[in-house]
């Protein structure tokens, strides 16, 4: 058991974006066509956050065209760029599925009134970098104090 968790952490991203259901955001993802890279953004509203860990996903719907389109991701894939904020919207439930049966304006949720627009991020796991900065600044401190 130890092993896979070790593995896992690996895996987890040192920060992942703050989301919260009912939020606009933009998701950057890259895509590979042949041997081209490039990363397309998928706007919408994230309907719902569910998993733990590694397996830990987000669902975003957006309208395109006048059909609807969801599309979940892994917050720790290496496929999702960055994810921006857009608005900050108000919900008071979990899963926002009665969005799928709504068309128009009535698909959207309500902003929160004096939200700020931040791209709060959670730190999983410190800079290894970070780290090493410090002990190395430590280090010749310690140097020009002999």
């Amino acid at each position: 058991m130890d092993i896979i968790k070790s593995i896992e952490h690996e895996q987890l991203k040192n920060r992942i974006p703050d989301l919260k259901v009912g939020n606009t955001v933009k998701v950057h993802i890259r895509i590979k066509e042949g041997n081209k890279e490039r990363i397309q953004v998928f706007e919408g509203i994230i309907i719902k956050v569910q998993g733990g860990g590694v397996n830990k996903t987000f669902t975003v719907r957006k309208i395109s065209y006048g059909v609807g389109v969801e599309k979940t991701f892994l917050i720790h894939s290496p496929l999702v760029e960055k994810v921006e904020v857009v608005r900050v919207g108000k919900a008071r439930r979990a899963r926002l599925f009665y969005l799928r049966d709504r068309i128009g304006k009535a698909a959207k949720t309500k902003e929160k009134i004096g939200a700020r627009i931040e791209n709060k991020e959670i730190v999983i796991k410190e800079d290894l970098a970070e780290d090493v900065k410090e002990e190395v600044q430590e280090a010749a401190k310690e140097e020009k104090a002999e």
